[in-house]
């Protein structure tokens, strides 16, 4: 998985970033102000950046500069939400802009998103006896191959990348079939059985009751 740097003076905003980024997987390094984040990116190989606007010494419009000439992708999640500060930051080379307040799922979809088009993130995950090639789009179960549909293969990288995370029945919804599916939530809980069955996953793929599911690996 990835290393990503977490530049943020909100500590409990930085935090709960942190403890998001370790039950998906990846490391992180947290600072507080823009000051530092030259030399963190001198001493360490970052694969993206969750960077503030407004920080202690260096502000994130500042700072960026160091960042994106290492080529490392930045997000911006800030309070400042205007239109003109989104632009801007866009502009001057951010990969993404994140109004706070924000939802951590939401947050760990786009961070994957970027790692996936930067070519940052291993695109071959193991998990227990199963390996998932997110390129070819192949499962394998102790080196057989399992045939799965489109909406199969969607719902289980969906959950890796958020595995140990709980996912209500509408954002799985949301994110496997989109806006305008016109079905109920009960098609989750076929395909999620369908996974069960084909992976022997009975129990890594929790029910969360009354809400939804979480791969706990």
């Amino acid at each position: 998985m990835a290393k990503i740097l977490i530049v943020d003076d909100e500590r409990a905003i930085n935090d709960l970033i942190a403890v998001h980024l370790k039950m998906v997987g990846h490391e992180y390094i947290q600072l507080y102000s823009g000051d530092q984040v030259s030399d963190v990116l001198h001493a360490n190989k970052i694969d993206l950046v969750i960077l503030d606007v407004m920080l202690p010494g260096k502000d994130g419009f500042e700072v960026i500069s160091e960042i994106v000439k290492r080529n490392v992708p930045v997000i911006y999640l800030t309070a400042r939400d205007s239109l003109a500060d989104k632009v801007h930051g866009l502009e001057i080379g951010a990969e993404d802009y994140i109004a706070k307040p924000f939802e951590a799922v939401e947050l760990i979809a786009r961070i994957h998103v970027i790692l996936r088009r930067n070519q940052r993130e291993n695109n071959e995950i193991i998990l227990d006896h199963i390996v998932v090639d997110l390129d070819k789009h192949t499962v394998m179960v102790q080196g057989q191959r399992i045939d799965m549909t489109n909406k199969e293969f969607q719902l289980l990288e969906l959950l890796i990348q958020n595995k140990n995370i709980a996912l209500s029945r509408e954002r799985i919804v949301e994110r496997v079939w989109g806006f305008d599916f016109y079905g109920d939530t009960r098609t989750v809980d076929v395909h999620i059985q369908k996974l069960r069955k084909k992976l022997n996953w009975d129990n890594q793929i929790k029910t969360v009751y009354k809400y939804g599911y979480r791969l706990e690996v």
